[in-house]
């Protein structure tokens, strides 16, 4: 459950966020909280990641500015027209197939936040509270609604490598929905739910 120690500053309501985060940001923010984000994001899923962790570029040879960032678990459908990227649709993919690279890219990178579903494990929100990051959480099956909220297919890193779902894009959103749902204090929803959900299993099988 959330921390008792953790006292709210701002007022209640839906927080708008602009990238790139800093750690106080970050740490501003606690599970619960609504937001909309504002600014650049980077996409990545497996294959980012892996290369990422793997053959750690130097942060010069990637083309986007991570530090501060937010990355969004996401493989979007992208056509080239003319000399420019037309986005088709970008929802998001489950974010514990990279759970085994995010501590990683968090601390090497200076992610500051991290868009998915389904939430992620305990060694990435060990790193969200040591770096100071934070998860948020977006609809699943509403990718035409969140295609909307991204205005401009910025640039794209490794497409020809990677191909198009795998790699890394930079979009720019406008007022992008999400939720905190894994904080930089360790508190995360997910792991509550599924307790929650064990315990009531348990009293099902005790009651039978």
């Amino acid at each position: 459950m959330v921390s008792e120690s953790r006292v709210r500053s701002q007022e209640s309501g839906v927080r708008r966020l602009n990238t790139p985060l800093s750690k106080e940001d970050a740490l501003s923010l606690i599970v619960g909280d609504m937001v909309l984000i504002n600014g650049l994001i980077v996409t990545g899923r497996d294959k980012v990641h892996k290369f990422l962790i793997h053959e750690m570029p130097d942060k010069k040879d990637i083309p986007f500015d991570l530090e501060g960032g937010i990355i969004y678990h996401c493989g979007p459908i992208i056509k080239k027209v003319d000399d420019a990227y037309k986005l088709i649709a970008a929802g998001p993919t489950t974010s514990m197939r990279v759970e085994m690279y995010e501590a990683g890219v968090i601390k090497a990178y200076g992610i500051r936040g991290i868009i998915g579903k389904g939430g992620m494990g305990e060694k990435t929100l060990q790193a969200m509270k040591e770096y100071g990051c934070v998860y948020l959480h977006t609809a699943s099956g509403a990718a035409a609604y969140l295609t909307d909220r991204i205005t401009a297919v910025t640039d794209g890193w490794k497409v020809e490598e990677f191909g198009m779902p795998e790699a890394m894009w930079l979009l720019k959103v406008e007022d992008f929905p999400a939720i905190v749902t894994m904080d930089a204090y360790g508190n995360s929803l997910h792991r509550d739910v599924e307790k929650i959900s064990i315990e009531k299993l348990r009293q099902m099988w005790q009651n039978e």
